[in-house]
């Protein structure tokens, strides 16, 4: 099995001015995300997807890979994660890259989370795909 972590990170935030690399206890935000799927044992590549050329040498140096900049027309407020996935599926099968069996989609702005709950849900996942065709995950909050 074939999975990759993709982790959206445009730099056009409203709200909070590139949010995705503020520092939260000493660390940029999207940090967090990569370390988590670096970390993971079921995860074999870790991709970001963003616009922004600052963004890709962020990520490269944290040991993520960005191999290319998201067009502007899918790094907008209303760009769908499908867009961002099918671009980022696009460039591995225009490139003849290796597409993967699963994509994991760890978002920045979520950044406590642990690895080995990564993993046990990526194996749910794979010992469950014929019945699924995504899995999410929740908490109940207090």
């Amino acid at each position: 099995m074939n999975v990759v972590a993709l982790i959206p990170a445009r730099s056009g935030s409203k709200g909070v001015v590139d949010k995705n690399i503020k520092l939260l206890n000493g660390k940029p935000l999207i940090q967090y995300s990569i370390d988590v799927a670096i970390q993971s044992k079921l995860i074999d590549e870790v991709y970001v997807s963003t616009d922004s050329e600052d963004y890709v040498n962020l990520v490269q140096k944290l040991g993520a890979k960005a191999p290319f900049l998201r067009p502007n027309k899918i790094s907008k407020d209303n760009t769908t994660d499908l867009e961002c996935f099918e671009h980022f599926l696009s460039f591995l099968k225009d490139n003849k890259m290796k597409l993967p069996d699963f994509v994991v989609h760890l978002r920045p702005t979520t950044p406590i989370r642990q690895s080995d709950l990564v993993d046990q849900a990526i194996e749910y996942f794979i010992n469950n795909y014929n019945n699924y065709s995504s899995l999410r995950s929740v908490h109940e909050m207090s």
